[in-house]
């Protein structure tokens, strides 16, 4: 249950003389990929930076020291970078004076690696994303038709690779998940001063998947101003939580321009959010847990294939609608999410008028797995 093109594409850029950068959530399987890509190889140096020597160690580093570390290894893994200070400036070092040097680096908040590590390390470095396990890698393990029967199961819980390996202990699994792990990140940025209140911001969010988000109305929820809640949306989506979609506009008068709709990368963390672990038959969301898993698979279908498209909704203030828009080289393809096969839909004439080239598809449970393999 790895990621195949990921792994294939990370192999391939090794030994180009540029730093090899992973980032995606905590448990996401990054050290579990490095292993896969490495193989064998017995020169490899591996250091956590949650380690407190680990930091302490890259505090005052040289080039020197850092050779006489190595020894005669070619390789050097540091996990969770984004903990060490200045590490843009300390990679910089080893990319630089150590080209014979190997080096991957892994990050579970690009609010902090990112932002350390692009400017000195511009020109020098690839960089990935790693998510939770995905249909498509499910398909490969056990079978179309086996991961088809367990769609329901994805709904609540989500492609978790802990929670995908413990069945029957799904539940407390991701209770611990969300408990131990999903926070650490976000509320270690600086500035980050009512955990609460970020935790209370991310229910509210949770609530209102596949709907359009009023940073306005969540303030008023959450006892936050709406500049705090962009940010604390921004440090979310950033620690590999949510990401968010954009409406689509090419200026029609009607067409919403700025409204942005949420959703979560792992359906299982978002029903533990908002603690609601029920079967899909007990549940009334059951429409836009198929919506957020069908999109965030999307999402990382296209990453791992490097198919770099634009993702979007469209909506006008008629409340004509579309689910998901992708863009690929000026090329429009619309997308209505329907969890019930029997539900009928059509492109809005607004839309049709507009964009008379855009193709149209209904994704439901009879084909989405065409739009998640293709």
């Amino acid at each position: 249950m790895i990621k195949r093109e990921l792994e294939d594409v990370i192999r391939s850029r090794t030994g180009q003389g540029k730093a090899i950068i992973i980032m995606g959530a905590r448990q996401t399987g990054k050290t579990t990929l490095l292993h896969q890509v490495i193989g064998d190889n017995p020169n490899v140096l591996w250091l956590n930076a949650d380690d407190d020597d680990v930091r302490e160690m890259f505090s005052n580093i040289s080039a020197d020291r850092l050779k006489a570390i190595m020894g005669n290894k070619n390789v050097l893994v540091i996990d969770e970078a984004q903990r060490i200070a200045d590490v843009g400036l300390r990679l910089k070092i080893i990319t630089d004076q150590m080209p014979e040097v190997q080096l991957f680096v892994t990050g579970s908040s690009s609010f902090d690696l990112a932002n350390k590590i692009n400017e000195p390390l511009t020109g020098r470095k690839w960089e990935y994303h790693l998510y939770p396990l995905s249909f498509g890698e499910m398909v490969g393990h056990h079978g179309l038709l086996t991961e088809k029967r367990l769609l329901s199961h994805r709904l609540v819980y989500g492609y978790y690779p802990d929670v995908v390996t413990h069945q029957g202990d799904e539940e407390e699994v991701l209770r611990l998940l969300t408990d131990s792990y999903l926070y650490k990140d976000a509320l270690s940025i600086e500035g980050i001063h009512k955990p609460d209140k970020i935790v209370r911001l991310l229910k509210a969010v949770a609530f209102q998947v596949g709907s359009e988000v009023s940073y306005n109305e969540l303030a008023q929820l959450c006892g936050l101003d709406s500049k705090t809640v962009d940010k604390y949306i921004t440090i979310l989506e950033e620690s590999y939580i949510i990401f968010r979609l954009g409406s689509f506009s090419r200026n029609l008068r009607n067409e919403l321009k700025s409204s942005k709709k949420i959703y979560f990368y792992d359906n299982g963390i978002r029903n533990a959010v908002i603690g609601n672990l029920s079967i899909v038959e007990q549940r009334n969301d059951v429409g836009q847990l198929f919506e957020n898993f069908v999109i965030s698979e999307r999402i990382k279908r296209n990453h791992y294939k490097r198919h770099f498209t634009s993702q979007y909704f469209w909506r006008t203030t008629a409340k004509q609608e579309i689910d998901y828009l992708e863009e690929d080289n000026g090329r429009l393809s619309a997308y209505e999410i329907k969890y019930n096969e029997h539900r009928k839909a059509s492109l809005p004439l607004t839309f049709r008028k507009s964009y008379p080239d855009a193709d149209f598809t209904i994704i439901n449970r009879d084909n989405y797995d065409e739009f998640l393999l293709q």
